[in-house]
């Protein structure tokens, strides 16, 4: 087994959305929320890659597929609602969304995001989130949440440079 993340592997990525959907409808049904057909579909298309997704790309896929023109309040309910749920990540540097690896449980974000081609990979390391409670702990500081993005190059750009 690699210590390589998934999104930096060649991989059938079709079973990273339909985990992903499986895993929604689950929790959604779990806590009695409704994953509805839109909300979905937004979903899908987060997790239509690795690369993070702004709510105008979304709405651009929804205008094309539908043949008018999707409401971006309708699209950031959706975000809102997938957001609330822990299906998703916003990456806020690129105002961008990304699928949730670990959507069973809460957790912090933290990402590897590359600078050539945008692909995020999510890490869940205790152990950096502990590090920053415990840093701002020290001046006064309560964290209520936390997104660490490190940009730099992934596996598959950086043997390209």
């Amino acid at each position: 087994m690699t210590d390589t993340p998934l999104a930096a592997r060649p991989h059938d990525h079709s079973r990273c959305v339909s985990h992903a959907l499986a895993e929604a409808e689950a929790i959604c049904a779990r806590q009695g929320l409704r994953l509805t057909a839109l909300r979905k579909r937004v979903l899908e298309l987060v997790w239509a890659s690795h690369k993070p997704l702004g709510a105008y790309d979304i709405l651009g896929v929804l205008s094309d597929e539908d043949g008018r023109r999707a409401a971006p309040p309708t699209v950031y309910r959706a975000l809102d609602f997938l957001l609330e749920n822990g299906l998703v990540h916003r990456i806020a540097s690129l105002n961008a969304f990304v699928g949730c690896s670990h959507p069973e449980h809460a957790h912090q974000g933290q990402f590897l995001i590359c600078r050539a081609c945008h692909a995020a990979t999510e890490l869940e390391q205790p152990a950096i989130s502990q590090a920053i409670v415990d840093g701002a702990a020290g001046v006064g500081f309560v964290v209520e949440s936390q997104t660490v993005e490190v940009v730099g190059l992934c596996a598959g750009c950086k043997g390209k440079a």
